[in-house]
């Protein structure tokens, strides 16, 4: 699958906590980022892992509540997130990054899962 596939997205109350999933055949070839859009809103870059899990950049907007990780084993990057809120919800997207995590320089990207946090 040369495209990435996300996963686990859904409906979550504000302080709770979702898991996001990111597949695809060779990710272990490739730093991963994630991305987001939400309506109105402008793509904002939240998120980036080495190929080796050595390196993880956040965004300020999620530092502290989201963690990245990896299993390349599994050929999957997983998304954490904590103390969701509602400024959280968007359709949440993992990406290729060319760059290394330098420049949100993204190769291919999924379709993207639904975050939506609300009471």
């Amino acid at each position: 699958q040369v495209q990435p596939v996300e996963s686990g997205g859904g409906l979550v109350q504000p302080g709770g906590s979702l898991t996001l999933s990111c597949t695809f055949l060779e990710l272990d070839y490739y730093a991963i980022a994630w991305f987001r859009q939400a309506p109105g809103k402008a793509r904002d870059d939240i998120a980036c892992i080495s190929r080796t899990g050595d390196n993880v950049g956040y965004s300020e907007s999620v530092k502290g509540r989201f963690t990245l990780s990896r299993d390349n084993a599994k050929n999957t990057v997983y998304l954490q997130m904590n103390n969701l809120k509602p400024e959280d919800t968007a359709v949440y997207h993992c990406a290729t990054d060319l760059s290394r995590c330098k420049r949100a320089e993204f190769g291919s990207w999924g379709p993207g899962t639904q975050v939506t946090v609300s009471s």
